[in-house]
């Protein structure tokens, strides 16, 4: 039977959006269309759904249906009041018969492993790392926030870059940082500059990260300490999860690793980084090489939702 189905990818920064046809093992991809973040946290609760809606509507029209049988939506912060609610009340407009609202780690998991046992860590606008084997029980490490957390997200590279900068420019080394920020920030002094890094609400720091990568390319001593440090942190991620599947649920093969997120994606002094890391440590462990793509994971669950 032919079944219609949908899903969604919704990060920190945007959302994107699959619609497949599906029919057994065959599936045909329909549309696809990105849009604005639906993280209420992030833009608020009334453009997080305006956002979704305009995607809905976008991708429906490019792929030419009226009604979905199944949807999946990995969301960032999916466990918090209402998130799932008010996401379930959209699809229900939108003619979508079958759905399910999850954290976007889970579709990035299942673009990677489709089920099965796996470590993924996500840099992107926030960090997570989430492993799984293969009778389903899960360990992870981070994904705490960008107050009480997110090592290694860009959210942390731009806001560590500013702070260790500042550190610099007291001991009498400038480096090219904090006139950069100045410039994206439009702050003619250091002042000014501290000023808006403190305000209430702050500024969007994850957008500095590709800021600090460029200045870590041109040779910018903090900058480039910074980045390392990211790779660090991502790395002991990885091997933190790895060490909890393998004591508390007895692994003994190596599980595979994976990674997604437009820090490890976009950056790849960070990239290169973490991945000589994991194999100083585990020459063992397969690691991925090129990036998972969460909204794949999205649509397989839908496929599989549709499907049971």
């Amino acid at each position: 039977m032919t079944r219609i189905v949908l899903g969604i990818d919704g990060g920190g920064t945007n959302t994107r959006a699959v619609i497949a046809q599906v029919n057994g093992s065959f599936v045909q991809t329909l549309a696809r269309a990105q849009g604005g973040s639906i993280k209420r946290l992030r833009v608020g609760a009334e453009t997080a759904e305006s956002n979704l809606r305009a995607l809905l509507r976008e991708v429906y029209d490019a792929a030419a249906v009226t009604k979905v049988y199944a949807a999946s939506a990995g969301v960032a912060s999916a466990s918090l009041p209402g998130i799932r609610e008010w996401i379930t009340d959209v699809f229900r407009e939108f003619g979508i018969e079958r759905s399910e609202v999850v954290g976007d780690e889970v579709i990035a998991l299942d673009a990677a492993f489709q089920g099965g046992a796996g470590i993924l860590q996500i840099a992107g606008t926030g960090s997570n790392c989430i492993g799984r084997t293969a009778t389903g029980e899960r360990e992870s490490a981070g994904g705490y926030s960008s107050v009480l957390g997110d090592e290694g997200s860009g959210y942390w590279i731009g806001l560590h870059g500013i702070r260790q900068a500042l550190h610099a420019y007291d001991r009498g080394e400038p480096g090219m940082i904090l006139s950069r920020v100045g410039e994206a920030w439009g702050t003619s002094t250091l002042e000014e500059l501290v000023d808006l890094g403190n305000a209430i609400p702050g500024p969007d720091f994850s957008a500095l990260a590709p800021l600090v990568s460029q200045a870590a390319e041109e040779g910018d001593a903090v900058a480039t300490m910074i980045l390392r440090q990211a790779a660090e942190d991502l790395a002991e991620s990885i091997l933190l999860v790895r060490k909890k599947l393998c004591e508390r649920h007895g692994l003994i093969e190596e599980v595979p690793v994976a990674w997604t997120g437009s820090v490890l994606e976009k950056i790849s002094i960070v990239r290169n980084r973490l991945l000589e890391l994991l194999t100083q440590a585990a020459p063992e462990m397969p690691v991925a090489q090129e990036a998972v793509v969460a909204v794949e994971g999205a649509l397989w669950r839908a496929r599989d939702l549709a499907a049971s």
